[in-house]
């Protein structure tokens, strides 16, 4: 049956692969949206918690559907975004093999919950991170945070900003809060990197970031289904009822050489 790979490519969800846990229970952005010079400096992504879900009554428009231009009830999923807080600046310079960050520039004032992300025991250290490196800002009138900025506008080709979620402004228990990086786009380098310089020890608000019904991608990292087998994980046929040894099975997944699944 070699010809059914062109009529169906694949069956089932590739967020089953690879089989195993997440590294991190926290999104990954894999590419940020493509940069246009010609509009004005602004953020990209945002971060938010999942509040919870809800059901929705909406007009349908769906050409060809049974139900286009009809009222339907959907599930939509509630998801919390405090303001983000603007704590850094990296810069990255173009390679053979991709992105390399040149210089990173951090804020003078970091808060507690966004240094608990830097300690594997919070209570136990002596919470001094970040106490020399603060130091810069004040030394010569913050020579060389000035120097590590020029050298971004001279070099760097994407400029992005650290901020970090305020996880306390959320009902979670969680004291350690998120941090992410988040790509300026629009503007020379320049304008880029003063726009992010600007936003320190600010918090930004998604208000600002999006617009009103504006479509957006939303990443995150899924539940988990447990240890499935090959129906739920990849939506096979079940055999009939007579089978020996079991129904959510594959019958034939091949010859015995070559031996590999076909």
């Amino acid at each position: 049956m070699s010809h059914r790979k062109y009529e169906a490519p694949r069956h089932g969800s590739l967020a089953f692969l690879p089989r195993k846990r997440a590294t991190k229970h926290q999104g990954k952005v894999k590419s940020f949206p493509k940069d246009d010079p010609k509009k004005a400096p602004h953020l990209t992504a945002a971060m938010g918690y999942k509040a919870g879900m809800t059901t929705i009554v909406r007009d349908l428009d769906r050409p060809g559907a049974k139900l286009h231009k009809k009222e339907i009830v959907e599930a939509a999923t509630v998801i919390e975004t405090p303001p983000m807080m603007v704590v850094g600046l990296v810069g990255y310079i173009e390679t053979p093999r991709g992105l390399r960050s040149l210089t990173t520039v951090w804020a003078e004032h970091l808060s507690d919950e966004l240094k608990r992300r830097f300690y594997k025991n919070w209570y136990k250290s002596k919470k001094k991170a970040f106490t020399k490196y603060a130091k810069k800002h004040a030394e010569e009138g913050g020579k060389n945070i000035t120097r590590d900025l020029e050298r971004m506008k001279k070099y760097c080709t994407t400029i992005r900003v650290l901020a970090h979620s305020q996880v306390s402004k959320t009902p979670l228990s969680q004291k350690k809060a998120h941090l992410m990086e988040v790509q300026i786009n629009g503007g020379s380098i320049a304008d880029k990197v003063d726009f992010g310089h600007g936003l320190f020890e600010k918090p930004v608000e998604i208000g600002s970031i999006f617009e009103q019904d504006e479509m957006i991608d939303c990443i995150a990292i899924t539940k988990g289904h447990g240890y499935q087998g090959v129906t739920s994980r990849w939506g096979t046929k079940k055999l009939p009822r007579k089978t020996h040894k079991g129904l959510r099975k594959v019958a034939c997944i091949g010859a015995w050489h070559p031996s590999h699944v076909q």
